[in-house]
């Protein structure tokens, strides 16, 4: 038995240690920030680096036009992009300047914060599993994870915000079995909608992760499945008012966002000099966006799902070849050794060492961790194989693997950390919390 001032101490010292993880990781961005927030104010293209889509979009919603236009001048109402991201930049640019330096370094000062606090959920759901030690560890390192520093305040996008809301969405996942009254899955359901509402993407993982949590429930089937539900409803009733002003304003029934086609189809042409050719989408292509604009969101969307579709039948060998490839660029950062390519991505080469390392050192913890305990590694193991999976078969850009980032950092704790006396130590916690 632990004596009660020892476990009050434990978990000062634990608090102490996140509060630690979480200034030097933020001041730590913010002098970086401080660096690379001019790259934001090139006005060309209608400052267009300033966020791309959604710095378009967060002008017109900053300017009371509407929820529209994320691409290259006025067209319309869209289902583009998910709404608290784009309504955050609106906001800082109401109070700070549409695309001025200000409003560039706040608002990589805000993701940076996102980054930095994302130390939190690290900490305490890799204490559930591997303890305090390893939690210290994984949260150190995600503070000094140049990845995480880079994508957080090197560009402004929901990348360090979608991982926030992960990172706290996968740690209630692991406590949500130990709570069998239905408002904790109802309120878990939430959690997962209003991360929905900044990325979609994280949902890949829901259904995998809401299993694993059923399955673990102290119930029955019948109860098992009807907590479920439950925290499914949570999800839908965070979504429904989105959807509602999609069909009012666009007459389409869409969840949250309208562009996958768009995407798929770009990312499956056939070209194979860049993930996503510039002739290829609206964003970077003169000839499609005077298509975009011309035809409207909802049309052109429609037309490049006939042309996908077209792809898949009259193809599906090369479809499958690209998923391939992309799949091994997601991983390693491998996608051409061509000297076009290499000129237009000059850190190509140092990326595909780096990312390559990284993921042999997470591969070997998710061996170690499998043949000691394979009950914890299971919902880390869920989380790199879910999300990325509608990557996988669009364009894998490196930018979009960072929602999963603190689970590659925890696999690759566990690639060297000592299991030995791991569960007298977890027992340790847990007569702690008790």
């Amino acid at each position: 038995m632990v004596e009660p001032n020892r476990g009050r101490g434990v978990r000062q010292g634990g608090y102490r240690s996140v509060l630690s993880m979480v200034v030097v990781a933020w001041l730590l961005r913010l002098v970086v920030a401080g660096f690379l927030y001019r790259e934001l104010l090139d006005p060309a293209r209608d400052h267009w680096h300033f966020g791309w889509e959604v710095g378009q979009l967060a002008r017109s919603i900053a300017l009371q036009h509407e929820f529209g236009s994320p691409l290259h001048g006025w067209t319309g109402p869209t289902a583009m992009l998910p709404p608290v991201y784009a309504y955050l930049l609106a906001t800082v640019f109401r109070f700070f300047g549409l695309f001025t330096s200000q409003s560039a370094f706040i608002m990589l000062a805000i993701n940076g914060l996102f980054s930095a606090l994302t130390c939190i959920p690290i900490f305490f759901s890799t204490q559930r599993v591997l303890g305090v030690d390893a939690a210290k560890y994984a949260g150190w390192a995600w503070a000094f994870y140049p990845y995480a520093i880079y994508f957080s305040v090197g560009r402004v996008w929901d990348y360090a915000l979608t991982t926030l809301m992960l990172a706290f969405c996968f740690w209630a996942a692991q406590g949500l079995p130990g709570r069998g009254g239905w408002i904790s899955w109802l309120g878990f359901g939430v959690l997962w909608g209003a991360a929905a509402l900044v990325n979609p993407g994280v949902l890949a993982a829901f259904p995998f992760l809401l299993a694993l949590a059923a399955t673990k429930l102290a119930k029955g089937a019948g109860a098992r499945l009807a907590y479920s539900l439950v925290a499914v409803l949570g999800v839908v009733l965070v979504m429904v008012p989105w959807m509602v002003r999609h069909y009012v304003r666009m007459g389409i029934v869409c969840p949250i966002r309208d562009n996958f086609w768009m995407e798929f189809w770009a990312g499956n042409t056939g070209d194979l000099s860049d993930l996503v050719p510039d002739w290829a989408h609206p964003s970077t292509s003169p000839v499609e966006m005077e298509k975009f604009r011309s035809e409207g969101e909802v049309n052109y969307i429609a037309h490049k799902r006939e042309l996908a579709l077209q792809f898949l039948r009259q193809r599906p060998g090369l479809f499958l070849a690209l998923t391939a490839r992309r799949i091994a660029y997601y991983w390693t950062g491998y996608w051409s050794f061509q000297p076009a390519y290499l000129g237009r991505e000059p850190t190509a080469l140092p990326n595909l060492l780096f990312c390559t390392a990284l993921t042999i050192v997470m591969l070997r913890g998710v061996y170690r961790w499998w043949r000691r305990d394979r009950e914890a590694v299971i919902p880390y193991i869920v989380m790199i194989a879910a999300f990325p999976l509608v990557y996988y078969i669009t364009h894998p850009l490196m930018d979009y693997r960072q929602a999963i980032e603190p689970y590659v950092v925890v696999l690759m704790i566990a690639g060297w950390y000592s299991f030995h006396g791991k569960r007298e130590a977890l027992s340790r916690r847990d007569a702690v919390e008790a």
